[in-house]
């Protein structure tokens, strides 16, 4: 075993339990820690784009951020009002206004910087990927562990129960791809952004991610059909899948392996759950198909 397996390896030993309870214990405790994800994966973004942490823009993206997690936060952590209000209007009443104010104060602070226009627009559309990939997304992983509770809905397990089955199905449908691959991988996924990812290697993570649904049903979640768990097992891997390319994409266009070096082994947050906000919101809206 190489040096970096091993400290991957140990990393992921360590961390995952401690993920795993977190998402059994909910309520704050799950807010804070998709908090610190999403405000350590904006400055990660921050810095890649070329805004450290000695510019303005780098602490007006971090206050953004932030104050979104904190409105995105279920009511019922902070106060007595009902969260389904919250999660039903969250995207109307708090998200599209924040990702209006960003585009618009940002479009009005380039148009006015000596550089030539292509540059200008390059670096506002950039900012704009950034806003809506930071402040949409991060959300979803906590509405996934709470949105059982705050729609009463029954017959369904536990918010912990679903963030399991989210997280297995992405790990395991990942190690499932990265082996597949490796074994019989010989038809490019995405050449140009992922060289290493095969046809092969991806179709084994959408067969890694529905075993997970196939013992979560026999386990944790056995009062939801099977073919159900399977079949949000495949929706969920394949965005997965997918949304760990458009984070590649990202960082090929920078010219840049990992977007940080904060988790030993594994690169950044950006680099470690990207997978996660592509899944996540397709988690959700499939547990509130299955639970009407």
């Amino acid at each position: 075993m190489n040096k970096n397996l091993l400290i991957r390896t140990a990393v992921a030993a360590v961390a995952i339990p401690i993920i795993l309870w977190i998402c059994y214990q909910g309520g704050v405790w799950l807010w804070g820690m998709v908090t610190l994800l999403a405000v350590v994966a904006a400055g990660e973004f921050m810095v890649a784009e070329g805004y450290t942490p000695r510019r303005v823009v780098f602490w007006i993206g971090e206050l953004v951020v932030l104050v979104n997690m904190c409105l995105a936060a279920p009511r019922d952590l902070w106060m007595s009002v009902p969260g389904q209000v919250v999660i039903s209007s969250y995207f109307l009443l708090v998200a599209l206004p924040l990702t209006v104010v960003v585009f618009l104060a940002t479009g009005m602070v380039l148009c006015v910087r000596n550089a030539s226009p292509a540059e200008l627009f390059q670096t506002h559309a950039r900012l704009m990927w950034g806003a809506v990939y930071l402040l949409g997304l991060y959300p979803f992983v906590i509405y996934v562990g709470t949105v059982l509770n705050l729609y009463n809905v029954e017959g369904m397990g536990v918010g912990g129960d679903w963030l399991l089955f989210l997280f297995g199905l992405l790990w395991i449908g990942d190690s499932a791809a990265m082996f597949i691959g490796k074994a019989f991988g010989k038809h490019k996924l995405a050449p140009a952004v992922s060289p290493n990812k095969t046809v092969e290697g991806f179709v084994g993570g959408v067969i890694g991610s529905i075993a997970v649904a196939v013992l979560l049903g026999f386990w944790r979640l056995t009062e939801v059909p099977v073919w159900q768990l399977m079949l949000i097992a495949a929706a969920c891997s394949v965005a997965g899948q997918l949304g760990d390319l458009v984070e590649s994409m990202w960082k090929r266009s920078l010219n840049l392996k990992d977007s940080s070096g904060i988790i030993p082994g594994h690169g950044g947050v950006l680099d470690r759950f990207d997978s996660l906000l592509f899944a996540a919101p397709v988690m959700y809206y499939a547990m509130l198909l299955v639970g009407t």
